[in-house]
């Protein structure tokens, strides 16, 4: 006699990461000022003959094109959260929007070489009374845009609190995620176990910092604004108390080695989750210890973890084992205390029986 199977019970949704809507409306907040100085710079440079000034404005062009990539990422990925396209959720998109972000920076950073070794080379009257206050007042923006993206970096996420499994063995997964799994026969087959819930256990250590890393990316470039604004305004008056006109120039090339750094250390950050380059984040030494500490004898044969959110990782991995106690939903149980483990396959391999 056939039977419906209904997978309802199993199926579940792959959003690990809930966003960040603080920092999506405080991006949005950054961009608006720092378009409203744009503007105004470019206004001024035009109204004043100041190449200086229209520099300057020009340059904040770039960061507000870039914050406004920043936004567009997170609006992005709240759009398609729910998209089954998607095998693991869209936080990835706030991913590269960070690296594009990173991309834009070292164009900035290069803008800024080329024309400080250009003036450095043939120098151009500076207007150094209306660039000094536009600077200042360009300074106090990136401050207050600073401020409004230093915090927002922790945002939520959540598992799901229910695993899934085939078989014919069917056993309670513990820790508030329940699965099947099923036992194969020896030198054959392999057992496997799915879950998905970030569990808390009372003997974990605690969490990972992960920071967001699209917002990052916006701090970044205000903060790159910032620091060349200052640089500006230190090398504008020693040209205007002094008369060192060179010290704009070196101070521009000061600022594109800085900017260049900040690129150089976004691009490491985003690249790494882009190309799921995680096999020596903290969390895989502490499955690996997991397993070496579990009451039944068991080799690892396979290990994969990656990252589904900014403090969430899903994990594959294949044990060895000839214990009949060594179990994927007992596996699971073991790595529960884990609860960054939102999505957690478990495989176990049984050797080959020995003939005597």
């Amino acid at each position: 006699m056939s039977t419906t199977l209904s997978p309802n019970a199993w199926q579940h949704t792959h959003v690990f990461d809930e966003g960040n809507p603080l920092a999506a409306r405080n991006t949005r907040w950054a961009v608006l000022l720092t378009v409203v100085m744009m503007v105004a710079e470019i206004a001024g440079g035009y109204i004043y003959n100041s190449m200086a000034l229209l520099a300057d404005g020009w340059h904040m062009s770039s960061h507000a094109v870039a914050l406004g990539v920043s936004v567009l990422a997170y609006g992005a990925a709240r759009r398609w959260a729910k998209d089954g396209r998607f095998a693991f959720g869209t936080w990835k998109i706030e991913i590269l929007g960070g690296y594009s972000s990173a991309l834009l920076l070292v164009g900035v950073a290069g803008l800024m070489l080329w024309q400080s070794v250009e003036r450095l080379i043939t120098p151009t009257p500076i207007h150094y009374e209306q660039a000094i206050v536009i600077g200042l007042v360009g300074l106090a923006v990136n401050l207050i845009c600073a401020w409004l993206l230093r915090g927002g970096h922790h945002g939520h996420g959540h598992g799901h609190g229910h695993g899934h499994g085939h078989g014919h063995g069917h056993g309670e997964g513990h820790g508030g995620a329940h699965g099947h799994a099923h036992e194969a026969v020896a030198g054959e087959g392999v057992g496997h176990a799915h879950g998905h819930g970030a569990t808390s256990a009372a003997g974990h250590a605690g969490t990972h910092d992960h920071k967001d890393l699209n917002l990052h990316s916006a701090y970044m470039h205000v903060l790159a604004d910032a620091a060349t604004s200052v640089l500006a305004i230190l090398a504008l008056l020693g040209g205007r108390l002094w008369g060192a006109d060179w010290l704009d120039p070196v101070m521009g090339i000061a600022g594109a080695v800085l900017v260049a750094a900040w690129a150089r250390s976004l691009l490491r950050d985003t690249g790494r989750v882009l190309l799921d380059a995680e096999m020596d984040a903290p969390v895989v030494a502490e499955i690996r210890e997991v397993i070496a500490a579990a009451p039944w004898p068991a080799a690892i044969a396979d290990l994969h973890v990656w990252r589904v959110g900014r403090a969430q990782y899903a994990c594959i991995v294949s044990l060895v084992s000839d214990s009949a106690d060594a179990r994927p939903d007992e596996v699971r149980r073991l790595l529960a205390v884990h609860e960054e483990l939102v999505h957690v396959t478990v495989e176990i391999n049984r050797p080959p029986a020995r003939t005597v």
